[in-house]
Order: structure tokens, then C-alpha cells, then sequence
């Protein structure tokens, strides 16, 4: 059997669709799993153990000029990728109605959430196969229950298993001394806690003996990143890619970071993590993973420096 899974950004959305691919590998032994993912986050689909192929896209690129001939030439390009197999299962993940217009590229049956289940209701009408999936419940336990209902196996009780491989080489402080990462940076100032809380809890950690580095995305975001590490002896990293930015939060004995891609990728790891949430609720989409994680805020209340002082004490760094 050959399934092809649609979930192509942001970075959080990916890494909250893996375990559904963990569930399917063990459910029905010999699938084959490719991916069409963004081509920003082809790193995480590409570190999973189970996923064969991945193929990637650059629409955030490609439809601010879709007209120019090297953007036409890559959409050729792409859609001939897409064409190249027949798939038993097209499973759309993501939910809108340009993720299902992707899924019509490919060959093979289309599946995805039903009218009342779905975020973009007129994209259940490009499925043949529908699943209904409480819209209240986590993203991981979404994923994970569409794709069991569509592919027809019992929903797994075990825990989500995200199948990430971490490489050794990893850029870390230099020092032999255990490190914390803090992701301070947010793709939207709504969902920044303040610097100076920052600055606190990094002092905190020096003071039990921890390195500490202050990851960043954007040059906006190695600004703030440098704003912080240098009032707290903290060290930062230079740009890194996805699977870079992976194999370092893989390592850390603790993360610190609010509601982003970087933050839930470290709970996926199973590093013990800490996520700050100061626009959005975590109830549906929280830090998750195989070790300790703690969900702090929500929308309209940013959690003081008291509430995440506490709640550190509860997290044993490894």
C-alpha cells in the first residue's frame, strides 16, 4: 500500500502530524509513506523513520509570482514529481482548500476531514473518504484519529510516538556543561513574552550551573536573541536549518520557548520543555511529546515570570 499525506506548513503542524505517520507504519506493515511538505520544513518529514519520499514545494514563494517563467518552469517541475506514482490514499492533513487543490496533482483517492470536522469545510468536498474528528481535541489526537478512520485500523491508546532521529553533530555552547535553549521569538509580536523575563529566567539557569543558548529564525529574531544571551552570558548560535535547529534542541537538557514551531519540535524530541503561551490557547494545540512538558497562559494571559519560575522547578532538566 501507497499513501501519500498532505500537510505542507507551518513548522508545529508538521511535527504534529508525525505521530499519525508512527500509528499507520505500525498498523499496516509494509506501507509506503511519502509527504508533501513545504520546502522549509521537508527536514522533519525527512528525519521521520517510517516516511520513504518526500516531496516539497514552495508555494509561499511561488504565488508572489506565479507569472515569471522560473516559477512556472518549478511548478511544471513539482507537478510532474507529483504525477510520478499512483497512491491507494491521498490523506489531505492540512484542511484547507489549497492543501486539496494540491491533492488533486497526485493520483489515487482523496481523504480528509468531513464538513463539520474540517477548518476550510468546502475543502471536504474534494475527498472521496471523510473522517469526523472532534475539532476539539489536540492537533496530534486529530491527525492521529483522521488517519486511523480513513485507512480503517483501531485508534492506537499508546502514546504519540513522533519518530524523529536526531544526528549527534549538533551545534551546542561551547563547554562540556549541560544547556538550556531558549526560544524567545515568535512569528507574530502578540505571542512575544517580555525581554526582561527572558533575561531573568536565563540568569536563573546560569546560576544553577546551565549554559544557555538563545535561538533564532529570522535576522529580526538574532537581534532579540542577541539582546538577551548578552545580558545573561548566554551563547547564540548562527543560522541553522531546520534539521540543525532539530539536532540542537534534541540535545538540550531543558527548553524554555513560547508557542512556536521550534518549541514543539523540542517536546517532540523529548527534551523536557516549557511552552509560554501569551496569544493563543494551548488546549488544542500545547506542547506534547515523550518527556515532561508544561503548557503555561493562553489568550489574553501572558503568564508572569512567578508562574514560570514555578513551574521550572517541576521540570527535571536531563
Amino acid at each position: 500500500m501507497r499513501v501519500l499525506i498532505i500537510k505542507t506548513s507551518s513548522m508545529g503542524d508538521v511535527v504534529h502530524a508525525l505521530p499519525a505517520i508512527s500509528d499507520m507504519a505500525r498498523a499496516i506493515p509494509g506501507i509506503q509513506i511519502d509527504w508533501l511538505v513545504e520546502k522549509s520544513f521537508a527536514a522533519m518529514p525527512q528525519q521521520h523513520r517510517a516516511v520513504q519520499r518526500v516531496i516539497t514545494l514552495q508555494w509561499r514563494k511561488w504565488r508572489k509570482s506565479l507569472r515569471t517563467p522560473d516559477t512556472q518552469a518549478a511548478i511544471r517541475s513539482w507537478r510532474a514529481e507529483m504525477g510520478q506514482h499512483h497512491y491507494d490514499l491521498i490523506i489531505d492533513l492540512q484542511g484547507l482548500l489549497k492543501s486539496a487543490a494540491f491533492a488533486c496533482f497526485a493520483q489515487g483517492p482523496r481523504a480528509g476531514y468531513d464538513w463539520h470536522s474540517i477548518r476550510e469545510p468546502l475543502a471536504s468536498l474534494f475527498y472521496s473518504r471523510k473522517g469526523h474528528v472532534a475539532r476539539n481535541l489536540h492537533a496530534v489526537d486529530r491527525c492521529r484519529q483522521l488517519v486511523a478512520q480513513v485507512l480503517s485500523y483501531p485508534l492506537p491508546t499508546t502514546p504519540p510516538d513522533f519518530g524523529l532521529q536526531a544526528s549527534p553533530d549538533a551545534w551546542r555552547p561551547a563547554g562540556s556543561r549541560p544547556y538550556a535553549a531558549l526560544i524567545p521569538c515568535a512569528s507574530r509580536p502578540e505571542k512575544l513574552w517580555p525581554q526582561q523575563d527572558w533575561i531573568d529566567i536565563g540568569q536563573q539557569l546560569r546560576a544553577k550551573g546551565m549554559d544557555v543558548a538563545v535561538m533564532w529564525g529570522s535576522p529580526d529574531e538574532e537581534q532579540r536573541a542577541q539582546d538577551i544571551a548578552q545580558d545573561i552570558d548566554g551563547a547564540v548560535p548562527p543560522f541553522l536549518t531546520v534539521a540543525q535547529v532539530g539536532d540542537t534542541l534534541a540535545h538540550a537538557s531543558l527548553v524554555i520557548g513560547l508557542d512556536t514551531g521550534m518549541t514543539h519540535l523540542a517536546a517532540a524530541h523529548g527534551r523536557p520543555t516549557l511552552g509560554i503561551y501569551c496569544d493563543h490557547e494551548p488546549g488544542l494545540a500545547g506542547v506534547t511529546g515523550p518527556g515532561q512538558v508544561i503548557s503555561l497562559g493562553g489568550k489574553g494571559q501572558v503568564p508572569s515570570l512567578a508562574a514560570v519560575t514555578q513551574a521550572l522547578r517541576t521540570l527535571q532538566p536531563l
